[in-house]
């Protein structure tokens, strides 16, 4: 009723009644924080993307395996020396430490060189069998193999050779010299269809 007359200008005079009543109206007029309606509920945050699933490393050539895709070949420099657990080590492994992967149909060319001066030692590819020969024998492809397979070369001789990995499988690198390979002198060498280039991977 008191804002009605201060419109109709009914109130006392002066200016000061006037702005007094007129804040007062403003008030009574204006809603209260409790009677305003609650705001709308924010919308829930979307959902975390699924992180992506990690791609797996393309495969690792050491420096002594030297790859050609466009060539379909590989050139594995190896290197015979004299180890400190009794077998000699080829390139550093013994006891199939390594495992060479060749692609399907691949040549394989190898430059070998022995450099341990107490024992001689050859190299030769055979197929993996339920138990390491005694020595060396037939190769599982033709010309893999070093001269001299069971005699060995002395230390400073070097042999390369070529052959055609065209059999899927599993083969081992190892010396032919009797009672070396059951030494731990030998590596791996798998021949697989899938592969797409040569690598060589811990075993």
């Amino acid at each position: 009723m008191a804002c009605a007359f201060a419109r109709r200008g009914r109130l006392g005079a002066g200016p000061f009644p006037l702005l007094l009543l007129s804040a007062a109206c403003a008030a009574a007029q204006t809603p209260s924080v409790e009677s305003a309606a609650p705001p709308a509920p924010s919308a829930a945050p979307p959902p975390a993307a699924a992180p992506a699933p990690a791609q797996s490393a393309p495969p690792v050539a050491p420096p002594w395996l030297v790859a050609d895709s466009a060539g379909r070949a590989v050139t594995l420099t190896l290197q015979t020396t004299r180890g400190a657990e009794g077998s000699a080590l080829i390139n550093g492994r013994r006891n199939g430490g390594v495992q060479v992967v060749v692609p399907l149909g691949w040549t394989v060319r190898w430059d070998w060189h022995s450099a341990d001066s107490t024992a001689p030692h050859s190299l030769v590819l055979m197929a993996e069998r339920e138990k390491l020969p005694a020595e060396g024998g037939q190769p599982a492809f033709d010309n893999a193999m070093t001269r001299m397979v069971t005699a060995g070369l002395p230390a400073g001789q070097e042999d390369r050779t070529t052959f055609s990995a065209d059999q899927a499988g599993w083969y081992w690198l190892l010396c032919g010299v009797p009672g070396h390979a059951l030494a731990g002198e030998f590596i791996g060498l798998r021949v697989d269809p899938e592969a797409k280039t040569a690598s060589v991977k811990a075993r």
